[in-house]
C-alpha cells in the first residue's frame, strides 16, 4: 500500500444510522490480506437515489443499479474492491445477477432491491464463487463500523474517507453519513468512483433523486485528479426513514431546504477527500472561475485549467507560471476575451487586462505555492457565470502508482 497522502485527514466519528447494518468480509479478489467485500443491510422501507457514470463502457454493476433505481427501493448494498468487473461481457452480468440473487435469498427480498458496485481492474470477470463466499461470510460477520466499511471499499486509496452532517427536518434531527473511495481515474462525469450516503430521514425517492442530482452537480462533478472518467462511477443515497419526520415529498416542504443543504455539504466533504487522496498528490488546488457568460461555461473553463498537465506540474514544482493558466482558458473552447482576463494566485493578482499587472512581484505567489492548499482565481469579465472545481497537482508519484497498478 502506498504511503498515506500528505493531504490526508483523520477519519471522523460517524454515528450509526438507524435501519443500516454494516459488515465486511474477505472475498479474496486480489492477493491481499484485507476485507474487500462490504455489505450493508437496509431495513424494509428504505428508499434510494443514485447517479452513475456517463462512460459509454459502463460496468454490469452500473447497468444493474440504473435499472434498480427506477423502482426507488433498496434492502441491501454489496461493494466489491479489487475487481471492477467492467468490460467482461455475459460473465460479468452473470456475476452481478448471482450476487443479487444470493443476497435476496438470504434477506427475503427481490434481487432488484439489492444494489451492487465494484471497483478495481477492468477486463477481469468477477469470480462468482469468491463473491458468494464473501457474501455468506458478511451475512454472519459481526457488525462493522464506518471506518472498516470505508477501508474495505478502497483500492489505491491511502486513507479511509468518511463524512457526517445533520439537518433539522420537521423539528427532528436527521443524520447523514457517507463513505467514498477514489484516488485515480477521477474526472467524474457525474460522480466520483464509488460513494455511498446513508440517512435516517424520511423522504420520497423522487425528491431524494432530485436533491442528489443537484448535490452531485456542485460537488462530485466538480473534481478531477487526472482527466479520466471511470467505467464504474456510482454514487448511491439510501434513506431509511427512521428519524420519524414527516416524509419530505416536495422541494418546498418545510425542512427540505435544510436537508438539501446538508446533502450538498456531505457530498462536498466526500468529494474533497477524494482530491486529498489523489494519486501522488501533494497539493489540494481550488480553482474558481467567475465573470463567465454562464455557470456551465465557467465550469468547463475551470476544468480545462484543472485537467491541464502543464498547470498541474507547474504547481507540483511550485513554479508561478501563470501563463499556463492563460493557455488553459484559451483552449477551453468557451467565450473569453484576452484583454478582459484577470488571474490571481491566492490573494495576489498576477494578470489583468491581457497582461501582467504593473509591478508584479512573484515572491508572494511563490510563497503561496509552497503551501499544501493552493488557490487559483480567474475572472473573464464577460458575465455572471461562476464555478469552483477542485483538483490536485501531478507528481512523479502518479506515474509510479499507475505504471505498477496491476502488479
Amino acid at each position: 500500500m502506498p504511503d498515506v497522502s500528505p493531504l490526508a485527514t483523520p477519519f471522523p466519528t460517524l454515528p450509526p444510522i438507524a435501519g443500516v447494518r454494516l459488515a465486511v468480509s474477505r472475498a479474496g479478489y486480489k492477493a491481499w490480506e484485507r476485507a474487500d467485500l462490504t455489505f450493508a443491510a437496509l431495513d424494509e422501507g428504505t428508499v434510494v437515489a443514485g447517479v452513475t457514470t456517463r462512460s459509454r463502457c459502463p460496468s454490469p454493476e452500473v447497468e444493474w443499479c440504473r435499472a434498480a433505481l427506477t423502482l426507488g427501493r433498496a434492502r441491501a448494498l454489496v461493494v466489491n474492491a479489487g475487481n471492477s468487473n467492467a468490460f467482461t461481457g455475459h460473465r460479468g452480468r452473470a456475476a452481478v445477477e448471482a450476487i443479487a440473487a444470493r443476497v435476496a435469498g438470504a434477506m427475503g427480498c427481490r434481487p432488484s432491491d439489492v444494489f451492487v458496485a465494484s471497483t478495481g481492474v477492468i477486463g477481469v470477470p468477477l469470480p462468482i464463487d469468491k463473491a458468494e463466499a464473501g457474501i455468506d461470510a458478511a451475512l454472519t460477520a459481526p457488525e462493522a463500523d464506518w471506518r472498516a466499511a470505508a477501508q474495505a471499499i478502497s483500492t489505491t486509496d491511502t486513507f479511509p474517507k468518511g463524512a457526517v452532517t445533520t439537518a433539522i427536518v420537521d423539528g427532528r434531527t436527521v443524520t447523514l453519513a457517507g463513505i467514498v473511495k477514489g484516488s485515480g481515474m477521477i474526472a467524474p462525469d457525474m460522480a466520483t468512483m464509488l460513494g455511498f450516503v446513508f440517512t435516517d430521514a424520511a423522504i420520497e425517492p423522487g425528491l431524494l433523486q432530485r436533491m442528489l442530482d443537484e448535490a452531485n452537480a456542485k460537488t462530485f462533478s466538480c473534481i478531477t485528479v487526472d482527466g479520466d472518467t471511470s467505467t464504474s462511477d456510482t454514487v448511491l443515497a439510501f434513506a431509511t426513514g427512521k428519524a420519524g419526520n414527516t416524509a419530505l415529498g416536495a422541494i418546498d416542504d418545510a425542512g427540505a431546504d435544510a436537508f438539501q443543504a446538508a446533502l450538498i455539504d456531505l457530498c462536498r466533504q466526500l468529494a474533497h477527500l477524494v482530491i486529498r487522496d489523489g494519486e501522488g498528490a501533494s497539493k489540494f488546488i481550488t480553482i474558481t472561475v467567475e465573470g463567465a457568460e454562464t455557470d456551465s461555461s465557467a465550469r468547463r473553463i475551470a476544468l480545462s485549467i484543472a485537467n491541464s498537465p502543464l498547470v498541474k506540474t507547474a504547481i507540483a514544482g511550485e513554479d508561478a507560471n501563470w501563463g499556463r493558466v492563460v493557455m488553459a482558458v484559451g483552449k477551453a473552447g468557451e467565450p473569453a476575451e484576452r484583454d478582459r482576463l484577470a488571474i490571481r494566485f491566492g490573494a495576489t493578482q498576477v494578470a489583468e487586462g491581457g497582461l501582467a499587472v504593473e509591478g508584479y512581484d512573484e515572491a508572494p505567489v511563490a510563497a503561496h505555492l509552497k503551501g499544501r492548499e493552493v488557490e487559483i482565481g480567474v475572472d473573464l469579465g464577460l458575465g455572471d457565470g461562476r464555478a469552483t472545481v477542485w483538483t490536485c497537482d501531478l507528481t512523479h508519484g502518479y506515474i509510479a502508482i499507475n505504471a505498477d497498478y496491476r502488479s
